[in-house]
């Protein structure tokens, strides 16, 4: 059974945590802002999350003071609902957006806020490298100016924004199989 690894998963599966080459965090970064659901409005595809749409994730505090990480996304191909539970800590400062998260203990990928807007409503991530990006917002669609500027953002930062993907409804390259409510 394949699990969903998606927005927080980002370099699980190499256990690195560091910063990519001229990828600077957000600064004055305020966790409990942060909190609550984000959907993936685009992501470079990747295998633990090969195949899933309508991802979303649900980031929580956990009791010892760091944060519980929910993603779930739909697979067309079974018909059903992928999940994983993780965890993540700050690397540096909980005021510097740039955590490690991991869903498979002892290992920690890299979780980067590249870009986030005033009102936490959507926000640029990456991993480790290149190889993984995300563009997250509060809701499942993105203002098109926005997402474009965003994406221009990323180009620019030397990711592959050729091979982005959009996993949420609406887009025409989602299953119709997907279409389902939550």
């Amino acid at each position: 059974m394949r699990l969903l690894l998606c927005s927080l998963s980002l370099t699980v599966l190499t256990g690195c945590a560091g910063l990519p080459k001229g990828i600077e965090p957000v600064q004055d970064f305020e966790l409990n802002r942060y909190l609550g659901r984000w959907y993936e409005v685009a992501r470079l595809d990747h295998s633990f999350e090969r195949g899933l749409t309508r991802v979303m994730t649900e980031y929580s505090m956990r009791d010892d003071g760091g944060v519980k990480v929910v993603n779930r996304g739909y697979q067309a191909e079974s018909g059903s609902w992928k999940e994983a539970v993780g965890r993540a800590y700050f690397v540096r400062s909980p005021r510097e957006g740039y955590l490690k998260v991991s869903f498979f203990r002892p290992f920690y990928g890299t979780y980067v806020i590249m870009e986030l807007d005033q009102g936490y409503e959507y926000a640029l991530v990456c991993g480790a490298n290149r190889k993984y990006l995300w563009i997250l917002a509060r809701e499942p669609d993105l203002d098109e100016v926005v997402k474009q500027r965003l994406i221009a953002r990323a180009k620019e930062l030397g990711f592959a924004v050729d091979k982005l993907i959009y996993p949420q409804v609406g887009d025409p390259r989602t299953s119709a199989a997907a279409q389902v409510d939550l």
